[in-house]
């Protein structure tokens, strides 16, 4: 029994010790790891607090779980303040400043300084900017005029063209000039117009160095020069360099006068010779010499009295070389070298030079018959009876 009972308590030892050393053991042991598991921590401490920086910056972070050691990716979402938006949605034009709402808009813009025009049409090879423009371009080739008037029936290719069409039967003129007050049923009849005050003439003509202030005035005068005459007239063949030409010419062989004078009747085929025709009853005269202040009806006198000062006589005679101020006056002196007296008095037959002289003879006639018609009239007097 003793024996037994030692044994059983060599084994309560032994179990005891076994016990105590694996906790030693174990304590050991996570003593020994505490250092290795606080420098894990503090790693995964630092790398979150570096993707919180990363968040800061807008940018994609990962987020460490420090329980589970699991690393999780999340992108942040930036706060775009209203000057960002801005910035992404407008654009604007680094040489004259204006502003459009979208890069392409910008960049179709950009072709107007660049003078990039990359649509081009295969028939003529007139080119555009925009691809809209060139479209609408097609439709002269075509000869399709969808847009019809509804006052009159005339068609357009255009809309826009059609629009201002209506304001000729409307009569509504809604630019107007700040300066004169005139009004005018396009912006760019108003542009045109404006350059009027300024006096500028940009367009020159590189052949005479005359100048005008519109781009077509500039291609109508180089027909000029060309000797182009595009518009023939079907009834006589005569040929001329403007369609505005010929259309008044032909009021030659209709008898149409478009233009009448309400003050006198008189009738004209041409609206700048109707204009000049209303200076006799205004008594407008707007050219005046800047020597000595004098005022002319017509710019033609204006050049003609600018001689006096200037002393300038163009027009010579061939056969004696005398220079006249004026090609009338030359036209007369020619008479005197040919004989001609193409000035005949219809009383007498009697011819003469010049039409002054004829009227100067004119007078004649007329104190003649005054004096027979007072000598009549005494006579009936006196045959009367008292």
């Amino acid at each position: 029994m003793a024996f037994i009972k030692e044994e059983s308590e060599d084994m309560e030892i032994e179990e005891t010790f076994t016990v105590k050393h694996e906790e030693i053991e174990e304590a050991f042991r996570v003593k020994h790891e505490d250092p290795e598991e606080q420098t894990d921590l503090m790693l995964l401490k630092r790398k979150n607090q570096d993707l919180k920086d990363v968040e800061e910056e807008g940018q994609p972070e990962e987020q460490i779980n420090l329980k589970t050691g699991k690393i999780a990716t999340q992108t942040t979402k930036q706060s775009s303040s209203p000057k960002s938006v801005q910035e992404t949605n407008c654009s604007t034009c680094q040489q004259c400043g204006k502003s459009f709402s979208g890069k392409r808009n910008l960049e179709v813009h950009m072709r107007i300084h660049t003078g990039e025009k990359p649509f081009t049409c295969q028939h003529c090879g007139k080119s555009f900017t925009q691809k809209g423009n060139l479209k609408s371009h097609m439709i002269i080739h075509s000869g399709e005029k969808p847009y019809a008037c509804q006052v009159c029936g005339k068609s357009f290719a255009q809309k826009r063209n059609c629009a201002d069409h209506m304001r000729l039967h409307t009569g509504e003129k809604s630019f107007t000039c700040n300066l004169c007050g005139k009004s005018f049923t396009q912006k760019g009849n108003l542009k045109s117009h404006l350059i009027i005050h300024s006096g500028e003439k940009p367009y020159s003509c590189l052949q005479c160095e005359s100048t005008f202030t519109q781009k077509v005035h500039l291609e109508q005068h180089m027909k000029v020069h060309s000797g182009e005459k595009p518009f023939t007239c079907d009834q006589c063949g005569k040929s001329f360099t403007l369609k505005d030409s010929l259309g008044s010419h032909m009021r030659v062989h209709t008898g149409e006068s478009q233009f009448i004078c309400h003050q006198c009747g008189k009738s004209f085929n041409h609206k700048k010779s109707f204009n000049i025709h209303l200076r006799v009853h205004t008594g407008e005269e707007p050219y005046t010499c800047c020597w000595c202040g004098q005022s002319f009806r017509y710019k033609s006198s204006l050049d003609v009295h600018i001689r006096v000062h200037t002393g300038e006589n163009p027009h010579t005679c061939g056969l004696c070389g005398k220079s006249f101020t004026q090609k009338g006056s030359l036209k007369a002196h020619m008479i005197i070298h040919t004989g001609e007296k193409p000035f005949t008095c219809v009383q007498c037959g009697k011819s003469f030079r010049r039409k002054l002289t004829l009227n100067e003879h004119m007078k004649i006639h007329i104190e003649s018959e005054l004096l027979d018609q007072s000598i009549a009239a005494t006579s009936t007097c006196k045959d009367s009876p008292t």
